[in-house]
């Protein structure tokens, strides 16, 4: 009897932890958003943190962007080449971009901002300055995660925008000036496939990525515990945590895309 009441205990102890970690997320996410509408906003590390972030996530985004996109262009253009549609070759780079441009988003955010945001938060805790801030009446709340969920989001649409610009021109330097693609012809083509409905479904799969990337670095970092180890630990977390909500994000939109832009 005792051997099986520690098996159970042991059963309900790890069912309960999972389970009380999406609890407090979810909590956290609904205080962010409450404190965002109903507190002053913290405007200077807004700024700090968008400046941050931006550092430490733009380089990655266009060495990712630059491969990924020329890559895949590369081969849509030899098949195009192929059966004689080189005059297509330009929207097939605009899908492309527009496609692969998202998940580079995705891998940078959650690679490099998400976890800039929790490893400095997470060394803020466990100096125990979060203690500190609510003994002298300072929400962490509204003071450190409000910003820093509005820095990241900003910051994921300007990826986005820097993404697509320079997938854009690497495609257009390879189709053009390497596979022989006549440039009016590549130019003419990018939009017919690409519109205004589908340019903005990608860019609000971007600001759901920095809001979902930067609620998750936040949560990890304002839950650490353990020492310096646990923060690395968080980090880890964060980024396996936050790759699997943004490419499901990524999925879902992708199929609402589908639906209200069926061409």
């Amino acid at each position: 009897m005792i051997a099986l009441g520690s098996v159970s205990n042991g059963v309900q102890g790890a069912v309960a932890a999972p389970v009380r970690g999406v609890g407090g997320f979810f909590a956290m996410t609904l205080d962010t958003f409450v404190a965002a509408f109903t507190t002053r906003f913290a405007w200077r590390e807004f700024i700090d943190q968008t400046w941050f972030i931006a550092r430490v996530s733009m380089v990655p985004a266009v060495l990712l962007a630059i491969p990924f996109t020329t890559f895949v262009v590369f081969l849509l253009n030899i098949l195009l080449l192929e059966i004689g549609a080189a005059d297509l070759s330009g929207s097939a780079s605009a899908v492309a971009v527009i496609q692969i441009g998202p998940i580079v988003d995705v891998l940078v955010v959650a690679g490099a901002g998400a976890t800039a945001i929790c490893a400095d938060l997470g060394a803020r805790t466990i100096r125990e300055e979060l203690d500190a801030m609510r003994v002298m009446g300072i929400n962490p709340i509204q003071a450190l995660v409000v910003p820093r969920v509005a820095a990241g989001a900003l910051v994921a649409l300007m990826l986005m925008a820097i993404v697509t610009l320079s997938g854009l021109l690497s495609s257009f330097v390879v189709g053009v000036y390497i596979q022989g693609v006549t440039p009016g012809a590549y130019v003419s083509s990018m939009t017919l496939l690409v519109g205004l409905g589908t340019t903005i479904v990608a860019m609000i799969k971007a600001l759901l990525y920095g809001i979902t990337a930067s609620l998750i670095a936040c949560y990890k970092g304002t839950t650490v515990g353990g020492g310096p180890q646990g923060v690395g630990n968080a980090v880890n977390e964060t980024v396996i945590y936050a790759f699997v909500a943004l490419f499901a994000i990524n999925i879902v939109m992708t199929a609402i895309d589908i639906k209200v832009n069926p061409t």
